[in-house]
């Protein structure tokens, strides 16, 4: 059965422990948060996964660039002992000119940096075992451990994000798990998404039965359908605004869509903006409506993936608003009798 997870990321982080607490005893199977320019995954994470005792704790995503790769695999491993072995580390690059100009760091080849970096990180999980040296394209350690480090618990999982064919491909070759994104399409997912990880796994040897695609679901409860459909519309729009996602969205059959939104903010028209999406796009890619109605659009979804992890809309909406929508999708185990959203088994 589909496993569920919940994306906890909009108020203070004291309401994001309050709101992981909550969806931990309401059964989640995990839990997320992620990263962006105005706040880190770690330090959220840190305190969910101390307040919490059942569900998986997990970054989507945290970013591999602008940390070394030794800072990156302590703050993983600390996070990780503080959830008594339940943290998975999602990992994303961000695109090209995030990489840029947020993190002042080369742009080129993202899906041969994450490729370096996963391999070194597991290494860093066993420093413990002697010296490491590695000097790569992208990383440069040679470490050697004093007396005293204790081996790891286990082997924490790595799950990276990757939304175009090469970045799959890297997932499949190095990662335990996919991280998708809220544009992935049914169309995308059987014609790209799955194809591509089948190739990374294969040209690794690696099982593609033991890999884990993760499909993030957006997900929005109000009374009002019509205002739950325009803040999924904003929020899509938001993500059509990128570039770097016009061929996904032209898979998914949104390329005139996408074309009109980049159009808006390329006017900074924000109206226009969320008008470009029209009711197809959002019955294809949002959940909307009441929480029935959204308990029941999770079972098309659960046929994509593994797992899944339902986030609400950030974009143009207030914190009160996001805050409800929140608390409302942490209440969804309620109308989920069909689905596993139980922590039990597997990551």
């Amino acid at each position: 059965m589909t496993k569920l997870g919940i994306s906890i990321m909009a108020g203070a982080i004291a309401d994001m422990v309050a709101a992981a607490v909550d969806a931990d005893s309401a059964g989640w199977h995990s839990i997320w948060t992620t990263e962006h320019y105005q706040r880190s995954a770690t330090v959220p994470l840190s305190a969910m996964a101390a307040a919490t005792s059942a569900a998986r704790i997990g970054s989507g995503i945290m970013y591999g660039v602008g940390r070394t790769p030794l800072m990156l695999a302590t703050e993983v491993r600390d996070i990780d002992e503080l959830s008594g072995g339940r943290f998975t580390l999602g990992l994303g690059n961000g695109t090209r000119r995030m990489i840029r100009d947020w993190h002042g760091q080369d742009p080129a080849g993202p899906a041969r940096r994450i490729e370096e970096l996963v391999p070194l990180l597991r290494r860093l999980f066993h420093l413990a075992d002697g010296r490491i040296v590695h000097h790569g394209r992208y990383y440069h350690v040679d470490i050697t451990p004093m007396d005293g480090l204790a081996p790891p618990n286990r082997e924490i999982p790595i799950y990276t994000a990757g939304v175009n064919r090469r970045m799959i491909q890297a997932a499949g070759r190095v990662a335990d798990g996919l991280l998708g994104h809220v544009l992935f399409s049914p169309r995308y997912v059987d014609e790209v998404v799955r194809p591509a990880i089948e190739e990374g796994t294969g040209e690794s040897g690696r099982d593609p039965d033991a890999f884990t695609l993760v499909g993030a679901t957006l997900a929005v409860i109000h009374e009002d359908p019509e205002v739950a459909r325009r803040e999924a519309a904003a929020q899509l729009a938001f993500y059509c605004s990128v570039r770097s996602y016009a061929t996904v969205l032209e898979v998914g059959g949104f390329g005139r869509q996408a074309e009109r939104a980049r159009d808006a903010f390329a006017r900074s028209d924000w109206d226009g903006l969320v008008a470009a999406i029209d009711d197809d796009m959002i019955d294809a890619l949002a959940l909307t409506g009441t929480a029935n109605d959204v308990a029941v659009g999770l079972q098309r979804f659960s046929k994509l993936y593994d797992q899944i992890s339902v986030t609400g809309p950030m974009f143009r909406v207030s914190p009160q608003r996001a805050a409800e929508n929140a608390r409302s999708l942490i209440e969804l185990p309620n109308f989920l009798p069909t689905l596993a959203t139980t922590a039990s088994g597997g990551q």
